[in-house]
């Protein structure tokens, strides 16, 4: 897919007789892979921008209600979703784990909402506010691993590609000498179209790697910047926690 978007920059007609030319097993057979990992490399650089640009808006809208609200279950109490965001998926794990230690997980939200929540009768102790930062540290942990989900693939193409792409070159080479020892002589226009087939694996291995190599690098900062945001966001739920409900 992007392999050959870089091909105005180099004779098309000179691509097509390399491949032509090229041995099946250590020439089109590593194209065919390469240009199969060139579109998987591209669907998942696409797919993952879009999936963290709407976490980061979401999560920014989420954290600016937050932010608004008096106490820090009204947004839960009152069933805003911002599904996209995984900092919101946090504080509602979180949430959920104050219900558990509140014991009020079975009651009708909207009752929950209409109470005092910062009476005196509702205290949570160090060890119930420590339960609940384990359940956010969790969902931190949880929703990282999701953020992550396909990098892999990435990093695999950016180290595999090249090196593939020499394996055929080196695969390629070596046939074109066994061919010259088998004919007994030189003859540049015998082997050159076997070397030239040869180097086409390298070069297209090199236009796999090379864009996965900058797409993985973005993204690796955005998911590093969401992380730091989920982290920061669960000790500042923590604190506003313990300022609505810690006990004297």
């Amino acid at each position: 897919m992007f392999a050959f978007s870089a091909l105005p920059m180099m004779s098309t007609a000179n691509m097509i007789y390399a491949f032509s030319t090229s041995n099946f097993l250590s020439g089109k057979l590593i194209v065919v892979i390469l240009f199969a990992a060139s579109i998987l490399a591209w669907s998942v650089m696409i797919t993952k921008y879009k999936e963290l640009k709407k976490a980061q808006e979401e999560s920014l809208r989420f954290l600016g209600v937050f932010r608004s609200e008096k106490h820090p279950l009204t947004i839960f109490l009152k069933q805003q979703k911002y599904s996209k965001s995984p900092v919101y998926k946090i504080y509602e794990g979180a949430c959920m784990a104050v219900g558990v230690q509140l014991e009020s997980v079975s009651s009708d939200r909207s009752e929950l909402y209409l109470r005092d929540l910062s009476s005196k009768l509702q205290r949570l102790s160090t060890m119930q506010i420590g339960a609940v930062r384990n359940a956010a540290e969790r969902g931190v942990a949880d929703q990282a691993l999701m953020l992550e989900n396909k990098m892999g693939f990435l990093a695999t193409a950016v180290s595999s590609s090249p090196l593939l792409g020499l394996l055929g070159t080196v695969w390629g080479v070596l046939d074109s000498f066994c061919s010259m020892a088998v004919q007994g002589s030189v003859n540049i226009s015998a082997v050159a179209p076997g070397i030239a087939g040869a180097l086409l694996t390298t070069v297209i291995g090199l236009l796999v790697a090379i864009p996965s190599a900058i797409g993985y690098n973005m993204l690796t900062s955005r998911i590093r910047q969401i992380c730091v945001q989920m982290d920061n966001f669960a000790d500042e739920f923590i604190a506003e926690l313990q300022r609505h409900f810690a006990q004297d």
